[in-house]
């Protein structure tokens, strides 16, 4: 087990059992988030894939929002797909956000749902990233349009299009790490929640 620690997903719409499923692989107490009182006692959060729109409207309507910019001020937070349009600052079409990543998303970058693809992606923070690339599953995915400093991408499609970033504490990926059997994203995650 992973000492005391204890991620919370949040669960409100979306791919959030996925997330759950992988955490439990890695020994990881896990929980999941619908109101603001279930942020108390977990050292990261994640949120998952989904519809952005809807899971924006949910956490506002649940009053979220600002217990979740609470949190991210001192924990680890990863946004993936739509978890990640819900971190950034910018976004193309108005809609509740979180506006914590130096990021700027376009949503549906890659185009409809009959338009989903896996492509590997070297990414250097995971173990291994150079030589095994992640398989990077990208459904309806957004991309990274901008990233300002101190947000840094750590990872590119081979025509260099930026799919995932980190800024200090905070993890934000086009695609869906949760959807694979590759480990590393979650490990990576866990290390930033310990840190």
């Amino acid at each position: 087990m992973e000492g005391t620690l204890k991620v919370g997903v949040l669960a409100l719409q979306g791919a959030f059992i996925e997330h759950i499923h992988k955490l439990r692989e890695l020994g990881v107490q896990c929980g999941e988030v619908r109101l603001p009182q279930d942020l108390q006692g977990i050292d990261g959060l994640i949120i998952p894939g989904g519809e952005s729109t809807t899971i924006g409207k949910l956490m506002a309507s649940f009053d979220l929002m600002e217990p979740i910019r609470r949190f991210a001020d001192r924990n680890a937070v990863w946004g993936t797909c739509a978890g990640m349009i819900l971190l950034a600052k910018r976004i193309e079409q108005g809609q509740p956000v979180l506006s914590l990543m130096n990021i700027a998303v376009e949503r549906n970058a890659f185009g409809r749902q009959i338009d989903s693809f896996e492509e590997s992606l070297p990414v250097a923070v995971l173990q291994g990233g150079e030589a095994c690339p992640f398989p990077g599953v990208f459904i309806r995915a957004p991309r990274l349009l901008e990233v300002s400093s101190p947000a840094q991408v750590i990872a590119r499609l081979a025509d260099g299009t930026a799919v995932a970033a980190v800024e200090g504490k905070w993890l934000a990926t086009a695609f869906h790490p949760e959807l694979s059997r590759d480990l590393r994203f979650h490990q990576y995650f866990m290390e930033m929640v310990r840190s």
